[in-house]
């Protein structure tokens, strides 16, 4: 590929050139779009291409956001990352953004912002444009691979906008944007998908190199299963669409504490979860009782709703325990799962199927008793043989709960 300026000066000034040579050559060890697009900004202002501000619009598989907006303006050091819910589309900012424009089909979008200044313009953004001291605006798509498309922008803040060089130079520089920002934004994309589905830290492990079948660590861990009671009736009698929203408001009164506090998710299991608190972070073990506390009220809550629905209440039941368990990867030769096995893991499944006989909605080991010093705090409801655990063991719940 050639990048020549087909304006006056025919190729490129040599100092401008090395704006392009920058970006081939020099940028490989920048993980982040964000400071790659602040620094090239600023290195195109040192040749005289005054750029006041830009702004890069992008798409990403969040569960809760369709995307991003990186947002600098000259004077800052950083650039500043705006997230956008899915429902942006619909917005009037939306529809009436030279954005839509470009993802209806434009190729570039064009704006002075020097000319006509009492008159009306047509969107919103060269309003405000104008107030902030730009002159002049452009903004193209960045075709990524299979047409996924993204947006960046230019305004220029020189008296009379951008010269017809200027925009020359920054076209010329659009091929290598979308390499770096493609490039960045599927690795952006690919953290999300891992943090979505395997919890934040089993996905550094995954990105970090443990894709290997046994490939992992032993560690100790407050654990923590949770599963909910009459699942199987309440799936067969509600509309299925009920029990998808079902389900995620009592996942979301679980997991909100749960991570809040510290503790990994590492997966759902139909109606139920597992989740860990690393003994090696300071006070786990009160970091999962805070989480306990806070997802009883927050299901309290829900029931509430539920209720007022006139639903009749969700009922749960959680296990806790306290132990090394192997944390990494099981499963075939080419489909793994990152998680949790070991005794300790088993101890904790059958703590939780055990509040169903003693109808307490959590049960605790002796071990993590101890562990956390929660004896004054705890009821000592007896010895009980767990199915495949060798000895009976001594389980607990708190005192005036059931």
């Amino acid at each position: 590929m050639k990048f020549v300026n087909q304006g006056a000066q025919g190729e490129w000034p040599v100092k401008r050139r090395a704006i392009l040579d920058w970006l081939m050559l020099d940028v490989q060890s920048e993980r982040f779009i964000d400071n790659i697009l602040v620094e090239m900004c600023l290195r195109l202002r040192s040749q005289g291409v005054s750029i006041g501000r830009a702004t890069l619009h992008f798409r990403t598989n969040h569960p809760e956001w369709l995307g991003a907006r990186i947002v600098w303006r000259y004077g800052m050091n950083k650039a500043e990352i705006h997230t956008f819910g899915y429902d942006v589309e619909s917005t009037p900012a939306f529809l009436q953004s030279p954005v839509n424009e470009l993802f209806n089909g434009a190729s570039v979008v064009r704006q002075p912002l020097y000319k006509n200044r009492g008159d009306p313009t047509k969107y919103p953004i060269y309003d405000d444009l104008r107030e902030e001291g730009m002159t002049d605006y452009v903004a193209w798509p960045l075709i990524h691979t299979l047409g996924k498309k993204h947006i960046i922008s230019f305004a220029c803040d020189a008296p009379g906008g951008f010269s017809n060089e200027d925009m020359q130079v920054l076209e010329d520089l659009l091929p290598v944007i979308t390499l770096h920002s493609e490039i960045r934004i599927k690795n952006v994309i690919t953290r999300t998908l891992l943090r979505t589905y395997v919890g934040p830290h089993a996905s550094e492990q995954i990105l970090a190199g443990a894709t290997t079948r046994g490939s992992g660590e032993t560690l100790g861990a407050a654990i923590l299963i949770c599963d909910l009671r009459d699942f199987t009736t309440i799936s067969d009698l509600w509309p299925r669409d009920d029990v998808i929203d079902m389900l995620n408001g009592y996942f979301d009164a679980m997991s909100g504490p749960i991570e809040r506090h510290g503790g990994e998710i590492l997966k759902f299991m139909g109606d139920g979860l597992l989740a860990v608190f690393r003994l090696t972070e300071p006070n786990a073990c009160g970091r999962l009782l805070s989480a306990i506390s806070e997802a009883k009220t927050a299901m309290e809550a829900l029931n509430a709703e539920h209720e007022d629905h006139g639903r009749s209440r969700l009922r749960y039941g959680m296990g806790v325990h306290v132990g090394d368990v192997m944390y990494g990867n099981i499963g075939s030769r080419n489909r793994l799962d990152f998680t949790v096995i070991g005794p300790a893991v088993n101890v904790t499944s059958r703590l939780e199927e055990l509040t169903k006989e003693t109808q307490r909605s959590v049960l605790f080991s002796r071990a993590f008793v101890e562990m956390g010093g929660y004896s004054n705090e705890m009821e000592r409801l007896g010895s009980y043989p767990l199915r495949g655990v060798g000895e009976p063991v001594e389980v607990f719940a708190l005192r005036g709960t059931l």
